[in-house]
């Protein structure tokens, strides 16, 4: 049974679908994607269908991440069961999920970047209303906590 991990922001347009494309790239690229597979969603309703922001897709197609076929969705209930671990991209919307979680699947709730110690930080930031230096720092982290995710879940290779 594969491992399933889902990364949430707000709006699933920005931050979260880069970490499932950067995560899913890694995946792939080391011969696992039959053993670990990812999704992405937002804790709120604001974009469900619509494709990542074109700023997310144009930063991460400079690095060689194809976002395009990602569509925003909202966290559901059955998420927090279907998922091995659910990691929010920041505080605010990890006390969301915390909130939305069943108790029994609260362990599998947390942050991105608890995966990424040598980030120094606790937050991706959300580029939305920035400009495009944002989009740049949010796949720097994006980039560092996929890295140590991969070993957490598949040891070091």
């Amino acid at each position: 049974m594969a491992t399933r991990v889902l990364f949430v922001c707000m709006g699933n347009i920005c931050r979260s679908p880069t970490a499932e494309g950067v995560f899913k790239r890694f995946v792939a690229d080391d011969g696992l994607s039959k053993q670990i597979e990812s999704d992405s969603a937002g804790t709120n309703d604001y974009h469900i269908g619509e494709p990542p922001d074109s700023r997310s897709q144009a930063a991460a197609k400079r690095r060689g991440y194809d976002l395009s076929a990602l569509r925003a969705r909202q966290v559901a209930l059955d998420d927090f069961a279907d998922f091995d671990y659910v990691l929010a991209m920041d505080e605010v919307n990890h006390a969301a999920l915390r909130r939305l979680c069943p108790a029994q699947y609260r362990e599998r709730v947390k942050l991105f970047l608890e995966f990424s110690p040598e980030a120094g930080r606790r937050d991706v930031p959300d580029p939305y209303y920035g400009g495009a230096q944002g989009f740049e720092e949010v796949l720097d982290l994006v980039e560092l906590a996929a890295q140590g995710l991969l070993r957490h879940i598949a040891g070091p290779r």
